[in-house]
């Protein structure tokens, strides 16, 4: 029974931290505002890591308090604000109060009750999610609104993430689970990510019952009719690659006879998780489908 509770427990920590909730999704992917502040902010407390990220760069003196994640354990630029949570805690009420914010930016999926509380109290919010390019950048737009700077440096800055042109159509498949089998189709972050590339996501097109919006699952029989080219595998798992060898289809598949395999981060592939590890999958994308 251990695969279920590793396989539960993978499916929590993507639906509170991919923020890719297919019952939330809007067509902006950026969650309406429903209590803005009258006038741009000044103290800004950010409950997602991507958030707290893009506020720190196009104005790091807006930014009171953060959430607690581990992607800023060595930014330096973050070590001297206060944390509001730890890990997946649950961000601390009191806490945030105490620095007297003008907005609060949460994460939908994941600091829903959060935010509803301090709506209650008056304090102006904003929930958002991020689950392809596109929002990302409306992200970035709407905090830069939010606050009164340009973005635009910003937003030239991830122009310089993606390929000019990418044509190469190569048949890929993202696993991100071993029991079930889940892979990301289109309507993820992981799924919009590859295709930028060139990657032609055998499962983009897949609907299927996963609890995950923007994930399906697949069984060995699938993966091996699929067949791709390029195989990703993505850390969400301890020792997932491993166990995958061990599937009777592993050897069977062109992308492992090919050595066509690759090992990704769980943050940048499949949570954005900020702008650097945005940048590094970036790069590591186009290791595989641009460099010859």
């Amino acid at each position: 029974m251990r695969w279920k509770s590793s396989a539960i427990a993978l499916i929590l920590t993507l639906f509170l931290f991919s923020c890719t909730t297919a019952t939330t999704q809007t067509q902006s992917n950026v969650i309406p505002v429903q209590q803005l502040p009258q006038t741009s902010a000044k103290r800004v407390v950010a409950l997602s890591s991507l958030s707290a990220d893009i506020i720190s760069q196009l104005d790091k003196t807006k930014l009171v308090g953060v959430t607690g994640s581990t992607l800023f354990k060595d930014n330096p630029k973050l070590q001297d604000i206060p944390r509001v949570s730890e890990g997946r805690s649950i961000p601390n009420l009191e806490k945030i109060v105490s620095l007297k914010p003008d907005l609060v930016i949460g994460a939908a999926g994941f600091s829903d009750v959060t935010i509803q509380k301090l709506k209650q109290l008056g304090i102006a919010t904003l929930s958002t999610q991020v689950n392809n390019w596109q929002s990302l950048e409306e992200l970035t737009k709407k905090l830069a609104q939010s606050i009164d700077v340009d973005p635009q440096p910003l937003l030239n800055r991830y122009k310089t993430f993606l390929p000019a042109n990418s044509t190469l159509n190569i048949s890929t498949l993202v696993l991100v689970s071993r029991q079930p089998i889940l892979t990301p189709n289109k309507n993820s972050w992981a799924g919009d990510l590859i295709s930028r590339f060139g990657a032609k996501n055998i499962a983009a097109e897949l609907q299927g019952t996963s609890p995950i919006g923007g994930y399906v699952t697949l069984s060995a029989e699938k993966v091996l009719e699929a067949n791709p080219e390029v195989l990703i595998v993505v850390n969400a798992e301890p020792t997932l690659l491993d166990s995958l060898k061990k599937e009777p289809f592993w050897q069977q598949l062109q992308a492992t006879k090919n050595n066509r395999v690759y090992v990704f981060d769980y943050y940048g592939l499949v949570n954005p998780g900020s702008l650097e590890t945005i940048e590094k999958a970036s790069l590591e994308l186009q290791k595989i489908f641009l460099v010859k």
